[in-house]
């Protein structure tokens, strides 16, 4: 059974892929959809026995790489973390590949669409479910090919292809810091099975845990979008709004916090590393909410809102506090996507327009993407009692009651950039729904209300996004909970849960949700009551500054293209010219076969034709086998009495050779 849930995406990506012709656009969408509803069954059957009864599940398939210190074997481990992930990755998944129906029904090569979906399921349960971490590095390997196909989707577009590209080299320099880390693994540990690496980390190093943690953030950096590898992750909007909302909800993004939260007992005995992790988290968290104030694509809202939420993750993990980063992350999961595929139908049914500046007064023509897109952001935004609340308000309430310095830099930031999330998620809702139109009439009369395809997704994501976090908060953060077990390990010095529930004052636990509450009414009344106020801010010199530098995400890229890229491609050049072309060639074939005829030539130079010539030959020639011969008489030298024979050989060859050209000359006079 639990193979099955890794083999059946697998086997309708390639049926979908490999026979798409044969079995049609329906054909495909019915084989990976019911090979993914199949998988969400028994992952909630898994769910079921290995974390509510506690009975994990290992496998053993046998040997993959077996050499004198190196074993490694096809393994693979359900445990609680495991079955955990499985829930939003396959149900997400699945009601993704239902909603594709609806949206990509006249797109031409749907077969390849549903492949490229469900074998990046499929990449990322290998991810989930892998025993060791070489397994593991093959669904990390798979997710990235599969992202960078999906986000070029639409090739003829040249846009598409350079996020593409874009995503797959920022995530090159992840794969190689963790490719690094995992060979650390080997060359410290001798194995890079989970259960000897945890074992024995306690009795190894503080600093080569340290490196070996940082190269595994690297990954997550890359990933997860964290600073300063961040900047691929809004490009990568250039896919269609399905691959968006299962990129940022239930797979690429969320690996990189996996990874983090499976190493758990290695991150928990370097506190240089959390201290990293943390801060990076933390500052990403607040560096995308403040982009996200002032960006007009729609889709880039929500992602940028993705890169601050996976911040809130980050930094939890830097905290020591892993159940509640993976508990954000699953409720994360779930409203995410039902705010990308609600605002895929928005762009959807107005004719694919994503400016918000050019949409508005869709509240009366698509009341049920309205209410949904209402039910994500106020989750989002953590309000009481949905399912947000629950693990956002958390995680800062455990910073805090840290008390020292990197608590209250987390707590601050975390803060405050949950205010500005309300802020442009209620900014977003009056543009898009509450203003008055601002796209022409042939536009909105296109607009119409959702399928059945649509609306079923939608709705069941509504229920997760509300109800989840209530009915799992208890068994997954709550006191006194053992539902993780032994899949999780935090240092006892690192546990402040029981200071956080029961110890900080009430005012420092409201005061994220007020500052919240607050950014959303700011929202709502600075574009849809005072909005000629907004304009006029932006307008004077110091609002075109400041809309200049956060729409322009920081002036990153510019940094990115100026002092990095190109520094790289005048390096390369550097490179081609003077060492491949330069000194390369002048040392390898073409320089060898370059000297030798160059040699060849100035040799034959010397046959002149002139006696007088000759004569001095034969006369140098004659003075340097005396000298020579009586060298050794008067000059002591070792090398000379070695050497001594074979250079008088070689002279009295060149003399007989001078003798002989000589001879030849006076003939053919």
């Amino acid at each position: 059974m639990y193979l099955s849930i890794l083999i059946l995406p697998s086997l309708g990506s390639l049926i979908s892929g490999f026979m798409g012709r044969k079995i049609g656009a329906t054909g495909a969408q019915f084989i990976t959809i019911s090979c993914l509803i199949l998988a969400s069954i028994l992952s909630s059957i898994a769910f079921y026995e290995v974390g509510l009864k506690g009975s994990p599940v290992y496998i053993d398939l046998g040997s993959w790489i077996n050499s004198d210190f190196l074993s490694i074997d096809w393994e693979f481990a359900f445990d609680q973390i495991t079955v955990t992930m499985l829930i939003p990755v396959l149900y997400i998944s699945t009601l993704i590949h239902i909603y594709s129906i609806s949206y990509m029904n006249e797109d031409p090569h749907i077969p390849r669409f549903f492949s490229y979906l469900s074998g990046f399921t499929s990449g990322m349960l290998t991810i989930l479910c892998s025993g060791n971490y070489f397994v593991l590095f093959i669904g990390w390997e798979a997710i990235g090919i599969f992202s960078y196909l999906l986000i070029s989707y639409y090739f003829t577009r040249i846009q598409a292809v350079k996020s593409g590209l874009l995503a797959l080299v920022m995530n090159r320099i992840g794969d190689m810091g963790v490719s690094i880390g995992f060979f650390g693994m080997f060359a410290l540990f001798g194995s890079v099975n989970y259960s000897t690496l945890f074992n024995v980390t306690p009795f190894v190093n503080e600093t080569s845990i340290t490196i070996i943690s940082l190269l595994m953030f690297t990954g997550t950096m890359a990933k997860s979008a964290q600073l300063p590898l961040v900047t691929w992750l809004s490009n990568s909007m250039e896919g269609p709004t399905p691959v968006s909302a299962l990129l940022h909800a239930a797979t690429l993004v969320t690996a990189g916090i996996f990874i983090l939260i499976r190493s758990s007992p290695i991150l928990e005995f370097s506190s240089t590393a959390l201290l990293v992790i943390a801060l990076v988290g933390a500052t990403t968290t607040f560096f995308a909410a403040t982009i996200g104030v002032l960006q007009n694509d729609l889709k880039r809202i929500i992602a940028f809102s993705t890169i601050s939420q996976l911040g809130y993750m980050v930094l939890s993990i830097g905290l020591s506090q892993y159940s509640v980063s993976l508990f954000h992350t699953v409720n994360h999961a779930f409203f995410k996507a039902l705010l990308f595929l609600s605002a895929g139908q928005a762009i959807h049914s107005i004719l694919d327009q994503q400016d918000i500046r050019r949409m508005g007064g869709l509240k009366n023509l698509l009341p049920f993407v309205y209410s949904v897109m209402i039910v994500g952001s106020l989750s989002l935004m953590a309000i009481p009692f949905l399912s947000g609340f629950y693990s956002k308000d958390l995680i800062l309430e455990l910073a805090f009651s840290r008390y020292d310095f990197l608590g209250i830099y987390v707590y601050i930031f975390g803060t405050m950039s949950a205010a500005l999330t309300a802020f442009y998620s209620f900014r977003l809702i009056s543009l898009v729904f509450l203003t008055l139109p601002n796209a022409s009439q042939n536009t909105y009369s296109n607009v119409h209300e959702s399928s059945l395809s649509v609306i079923i997704p939608l709705s069941i994501l509504s229920l997760f996004s509300i109800f989840f976090g209530y009915v799992f908060s208890d068994l997954f953060v709550g006191m006194g909970s053992d539902f993780f077990g032994n899949s999780l390990f935090t240092h006892p010095n690192n546990v402040n849960l029981i200071e956080a529930e029961s110890s900080l004052p009430i005012y420092i636990k409201l005061t994220p949700l007020i500052l919240s509450i607050l950014g959303g009414y700011l929202g709502i009344i600075s574009y849809q009551k005072n909005l000629e106020y907004t304009i006029g801010f932006m307008d004077n010199s110091l609002g075109r500054k400041i809309y200049t530098f956060l729409n322009a995400k920081y002036l990153l890229d510019i940094i990115y293209n100026r002092y990095i890229v190109e520094f790289g491609l005048r390096l390369g050049y550097d490179i081609s010219k003077l060492l491949d072309k330069g000194v390369i060639e002048l040392l390898g074939p073409y320089g060898i076969s370059l000297t030798l005829t160059n040699t060849g030539v100035n040799i034959s130079k010397l046959d002149t034709g002139i006696v007088t010539t000759y004569s001095i030959y034969m006369t140098l020639s004659l003075l340097f086998l005396l000298f020579l011969i009586f060298a050794p008489i008067l000059i002591k030298t070792s090398l000379l009495n070695e050497m001594r024979l074979t250079i008088i050989y070689v002279s009295a060859l060149l003399i007989t050779l001078s003798l002989s050209f000589d001879r030849k000359d006076q003939s053919n006079r």
